[in-house]
């Protein structure tokens, strides 16, 4: 008994070492768990679904039938092409086109971080891009960069749900400065907010972690009065889909929203659906097309997978920044 006792006594002891040992080794950091979670997440997420994201451009007469153009050579953009930072992949492209110049704003996974922080390209073409720098970086992960313009300004909602908000940001010297203005949404882990404007309301899709369902938000203003839509989700339990893909556009007068495909896997293509009602009390889309707007070639850079298209008309054409990966 007595030597039950004993041994007994010396489990409670080494256990209550190990708790001193672990919150100590946490507070102080003498325990390198931050790399060992990088080195985990690199070796195990990155190489399933995101280590081999890169850009490319796509073209097309409608944005329903876009394709590889011949005089591109796609991938336009790699995390070779990432100078100031060591590069795990780079995605989720947005463009801004002016009669000048093509701008292009992604997510850069930061390996040493194992966060992603929002850089910029240029293009004189919308054909050959040259990389410039990271414009935003914070503590936690960003991606999504969904740039647009209003009222003579630049803007920028990049995902944040690390940090459980959607946050707005205004250049101040576009393209390579940009400040924080305030939280739009806040409280909840909203995934790739996609905002447009429609009958003088502003209007925002966000998705969540497990891409499963579409809830909408609607305010009067930009920066203040944001609520939920009454019907939210708009779209659930539905991986295919709920996430969003991309910019949201008008073609031939109606209203087209972009979802990523998330299963059988992450980011395998992109549909779209045209919205058939959209006010403060209803909401419905139907599928535009069975076919997607881009999906997965079986070679080369987007062999695996496709997730995101944002679209521009220019003239008679549309060009749509796209991602791939490879494997």
């Amino acid at each position: 008994m007595k030597k039950f006792q004993a041994k007994l006594a010396l489990l409670m002891i080494a256990f209550m070492a190990g708790v001193i040992f672990g919150i100590a080794s946490y507070k102080y950091h003498f325990f390198p768990y931050e790399t060992l979670k990088t080195v985990f997440h690199l070796t195990q997420k990155d190489t399933e679904t995101t280590g081999s994201w890169s850009i490319g451009i796509y073209e097309g007469s409608s944005p329903f039938y876009l394709a590889d153009p011949k005089d591109i050579s796609n991938p336009v953009l790699t995390k070779k092409d990432v100078v100031d930072i060591d590069a795990t992949f780079v995605a989720d492209p947005f463009m801004v086109i002016n009669e000048k110049k093509h701008f292009m704003f992604f997510e850069v996974l930061n390996r040493e971080t194992n966060q992603g922080d929002i850089a910029y390209a240029e293009s004189m073409d919308g054909k050959k891009w040259n990389y410039k720098k990271v414009v935003i970086d914070e503590e936690f992960h960003l991606s999504y960069p969904y740039v647009f313009e209003w009222n003579n300004s630049y803007y920028l909602i990049p995902e944040s749900n690390k940090d459980s908000s959607v946050r707005l940001y205004k250049a101040t010297k576009f393209p390579e400065s940009w400040e924080y203005l305030d939280n739009l949404l806040f409280g909840y882990r909203y995934v790739d907010p996609t905002i447009f404007r429609y009958e003088d309301k502003w209007w925002m899709f966000v998705s969540t972690e497990e891409s499963n369902v579409l809830n909408l938000y609607y305010s009067k203003e930009l920066l203040t009065g944001w609520r939920p839509h009454p019907m939210n989700p708009v779209v659930k339990f539905d991986k295919n889909f709920s996430r969003p893909g991309g910019r949201v556009i008008v073609y031939e007068d109606k209203l087209y929203r972009l979802t990523q495909d998330d299963d059988p896997s992450y980011g395998v293509q992109v549909f779209a659906f045209e919205i058939t009602k959209l006010s403060e009390t209803s909401y419905e889309d139907k599928l535009a097309s069975k076919t997607p707007i881009v999906t997965k070639t079986g070679i080369g850079w987007n062999a695996a997978g496709m997730h995101h298209v944002d679209l521009h008309k220019i003239e008679n054409k549309w060009i749509s920044a796209v991602d791939g990966r490879s494997k």
